[in-house]
């Protein structure tokens, strides 16, 4: 049995573990980084950046489709889904590469294998080659989240998961997806641009439970647009397969109802993993849901072991785990990080794109917050008239008495780019006055920004108040 001693050990090496390793060895700490399965995590691998492949992919597609609009004719649009999905394993193999090369020039040694703490100072990591066993000084727990498996919608060939649905062979013909969240949305938006005929069943009264309707309804919009079909309210009661297709049963207002499909989608939430880790053996407190409970600086109720990403409170968001994984390895070095979640921006790629950030005009109220909200149209853009993607709005929230800007809302082309603007003016405490006054060029998208915040301190120019 192998033995080795560090400084810190990272365990995963998705965007919080690999990014926590960088920055733990640029901090001068010896670091060695445990990954059972993929560099670069899900997110790389089969989650954020697959996905946007695909989701680009078929918006070619589907533009391609309707190009007459701008005085051009394409005969026929034609689909050779086996390079599509090698496109996107070349934009995936590319930037985990681009991982690994990182991890080596920071000098963080790479363990294949899984990883299984023995106590509060020691794991156990299970390799190809045998065991290895790790002594350590400083933990960061970074093991990120799975898809939930229901008992009535057990995986298989038919009923599948996110990573399924990336990887599907071919274009279905029909497609059933269960749950209406941000993976959901996005995935029956690739395959509904495709020519898939997707049905969407979400319990909740509206799908992206949590974002604004005046932005969901878009979205819906837009899916009909496709064919797809969207219904909300229901309970599904079980997916299964059946003569080599997949079957789902559901209510609705107290209707059983079953549809079949080539392929089901289960998109219903995610699970941290932090089972199997041998947590119980250090004293790591978990709460109900499975979550580590940490402090401001990501440290758990044992003071050398730290968690970040999806295995602690919070969404489930990349970057947010990229950002706290920061925090963490300036915590061991010493130094005052802190965590501040008030801030980070969320991304949905659906057509049209939503990103928020900050507080919603309703979020502002139970936080005892007098705001204000005002918004402007796409409509109303020239950049985005000439795009021919006049669906969508930017919204800004401002505080009533100081004119600070402490939260924004966009759906429309670009709305994960524009978002960051915003990111940086409420994080600099940045009033409406000031994105007015801040000269934005002409004819972007970007200057939507500019003119929104006019509406707030009431002099628009380019819509009539």
């Amino acid at each position: 049995m192998e033995k080795k001693q560090t400084d810190t050990v990272v365990i995963g090496a998705g965007p919080g573990g690999y990014v926590a390793a960088i920055r733990a060895s640029q901090l001068g700490q010896k670091v060695i980084v445990i990954e059972k399965e993929y560099i670069g995590g899900v997110c790389l691998n089969v989650g954020c950046i697959p996905s946007k492949a695909l989701i680009t992919a078929s918006h070619h597609y589907h533009q391609a489709q309707h190009f007459d609009v701008f005085g051009l004719s394409i005969p026929q649009v034609d689909v050779d889904f086996s390079k599509v999905q090698g496109y996107k394993e070349g934009v995936v193999n590319r930037l985990t590469s681009g991982v690994g090369t990182l991890l080596k020039g920071n000098k963080v040694e790479v363990v294949k294998g899984t990883a299984t703490f023995q106590d509060a100072n020691t794991i156990k990591v299970e390799t190809a080659e045998g065991e290895q066993v790790i002594q350590f000084k400083d933990a960061i727990i970074a093991t990120g989240s799975r898809p939930v498996e229901l008992p009535t919608m057990k995986f298989s060939t038919r009923i599948i998961d996110s990573t399924g649905a990336l990887n599907l062979s071919e274009i279905p013909e029909s497609l059933v997806v269960v749950g209406g969240g941000v993976i959901g949305i996005e995935l029956a938006g690739v395959y509904a641009n495709f020519g898939t005929k997707v049905t969407i069943l979400e319990g909740g009264k509206d799908i992206l439970g949590g974002i604004d309707g005046k932005m969901t309804s878009i979205v819906k919009r837009g899916l009909k647009k496709k064919g797809a079909n969207v219904t909300t309210g229901v309970f599904v009661k079980s997916a299964e397969e059946k003569d080599g297709r997949a079957e789902v049963i559901y209510e609705e207002k107290g209707e059983e109802k079953t549809i079949t499909a080539d392929y089901v989608l289960v998109s219903v939430g995610r699970k941290p993993n932090t089972d199997k880790l041998g947590l119980e053996n250090t004293g790591v407190q978990l709460t109900d849901r499975g979550l580590v409970q940490v402090d401001s600086q990501c440290r758990t109720n044992v003071a050398n072991l730290y968690a970040i990403g999806d295995i602690i409170a919070g969404p489930q968001l990349a970057h947010k785990a990229s950002y706290e994984a920061k925090v963490a390895a300036e915590a061991i070095a010493g130094m005052p990080s802190v965590i501040d979640h008030v801030c980070i921006p969320a991304v949905v790629f659906s057509e049209p794109e939503i990103a928020i950030v900050g507080h919603t005009a309703a979020s502002a109220k139970e936080a005892g917050i007098d705001a204000a909200e005002t918004k402007f149209p796409f409509a109303a853009n020239g950049r985005a008239i000439a795009l021919n993607e006049t669906d969508g709005f930017v919204q800004l929230v401002t505080n009533k008495d100081s004119g600070v800007l402490i939260g924004a809302q966009i759906i429309g082309p670009s709305a994960s780019d524009l978002i960051g603007e915003l990111t940086v003016a409420i994080e600099s405490s940045l009033t409406a006055d000031d994105l007015a006054l801040t000269i934005h060029a002409h004819p972007t998208l970007g200057e939507m920004i500019m003119e929104t915040a006019e509406v707030a301190i009431g002099h628009p120019i380019h819509i009539v108040k």
